[in-house]
């Protein structure tokens, strides 16, 4: 009990006041998912009174808690919201909203939108905080949660305390701009697991050992995650998802449409096979693209390599189209005018000519790829549109761009 209250003292939770209001000490947190349950059991642990509400009726026991919202927040100093994004905390705030004490101040740690951020921070003006964290359970055990902090100062400096048991602040200028600083973090882990799941697959198809494989990644700018990771990226997950694919999926779906800018992670995530409540790790571990998507690029790069049209037949669905500019002039040929440029044999070149399958992304029954096609002194980018139809995949369209042309070379 002495290191118990000696903790107490050291964040201040035995009086201290600002502006004439108490630091909190009673504690509602209403969303008590992998996140919520986390941080109600370290406020706890660390002395607070605090009371949990969760929306599917699932406790860990770890707190107290109630039945309803309305209930959780009528005695609480603070209430913190740890919910899975902007409408699940519209709506658990609107029911909140008229039983909240004078004084009680909001602490929204969820991943929304940098609108919906706004929006909360007008409604409730001075005594809302935005505070997205960054780190996932472990750090919430830890304390070494890193928070980005939007509040007046006032309300700033009364929950400081609270915030500092669960990690680093950081102190930000409004509300927006903390949502979409969390956004933006959210995207270069995005981007990691995609890169680490791109470098998997490549030792996958060299026979490497996925062992050997993350002892090597582990020693490169991979580290950090393939370190954290490891359980679930050896098939031997240690608990539960810290970070699901689908919370991450959500987070780059928020930020690519408050951007408006294209955003890789958001389709990459969206389109994993592993399923949504599957830890994000588990996001780097797909098989590689299954042969059968492939074939049709091969068959493609088959009529390119020997100048036979029959190749591209069996590449491209009949009604498809190619399409890109061609001296100067944009050109859009249907299949039968596009086998009418090959010649039926090889171009004389053809033995330093190169082609090579970029990316290829499957979404269900559809696919987009992207290939490189060295030829001569030309490069070409081509970039197609797949169909899964009872026959298989084939490829509906074909867009080209096509670098430093010589008027003699086909597309």
């Amino acid at each position: 009990m002495a290191r118990l209250r000696d903790r107490r003292l050291s964040h201040g939770w035995c009086g201290a006041t600002m502006k004439g209001m108490t630091t909190p000490h009673t504690i509602a947190v209403l969303g008590l998912g992998r996140m919520g349950s986390a941080m109600a059991t370290r406020l706890e642990a660390l002395g607070l009174d605090v009371t949990g509400w969760t929306r599917s009726g699932r406790t860990t026991g770890t707190v107290r808690t109630a039945a309803d919202p309305a209930d959780a927040v009528a005695e609480a100093d603070a209430v913190l919201l740890s919910l899975f994004d902007g409408p699940a905390c519209r709506q658990v705030l609107d029911e909140v909203r008229d039983v909240l004490r004078a004084g009680t101040v909001v602490i929204n740690t969820s991943t929304v939108s940098p609108a919906e951020a706004s929006e909360l921070s007008g409604e409730f003006g001075p005594s809302y905080v935005h505070a997205p964290v960054l780190g996932s359970v472990p750090a919430v055990a830890a304390g070494a949660l890193r928070i980005l902090v939007a509040a007046d100062g006032g309300v700033r400096d009364r929950v400081r305390p609270v915030l500092e048991a669960l990690g680093t602040v950081r102190h930000v200028e409004d509300a927006s701009t903390a949502a979409v600083l969390k956004l933006v973090v959210n995207s270069s882990l995005a981007g990691a697991v995609l890169a680490l799941r791109d470098s998997l697959q490549q030792a996958d198809a060299l026979g490497l050992p996925r062992a050997e494989a993350l002892d090597a990644l582990a020693l490169g700018p991979l580290g950090g995650l393939v370190a954290r990771k490891r359980p679930f990226l050896t098939g031997r997950p240690s608990g539960a998802a810290e970070f699901t694919v689908g919370a991450l999926a959500k987070d780059m779906a928020l930020l690519a449409e408050a951007s408006d800018a294209p955003l890789g992670a958001a389709a990459g995530l969206a389109g994993s096979p592993v399923g949504p409540e599957a830890d994000i790790a588990l996001a780097a571990t797909v098989p590689p693209v299954e042969d059968a998507v492939l074939e049709p690029l091969r068959a493609y790069a088959r009529g390119h390599a020997t100048g036979d049209p029959a190749h591209f037949r069996d590449a491209f669905l009949p009604t498809a189209h190619i399409e890109g500019v061609r001296e100067g002039a944009f050109v859009s040929w249907p299949l039968d005018a596009y086998c009418a440029l090959f010649p039926g044999h090889p171009a004389p070149d053809e033995h330093e000519r190169s082609r090579r399958i970029d990316a290829v992304d499957v979404h269900g029954t559809v696919a987009t790829a992207t290939m490189t096609l060295l030829h001569g002194a030309d490069a070409f980018v081509d970039v197609f549109l797949l169909v899964r139809g009872a026959d298989g995949w084939r490829i509906a369209n074909k867009a080209y761009h096509r670098r430093a042309a010589a008027a003699h070379q086909r597309p």
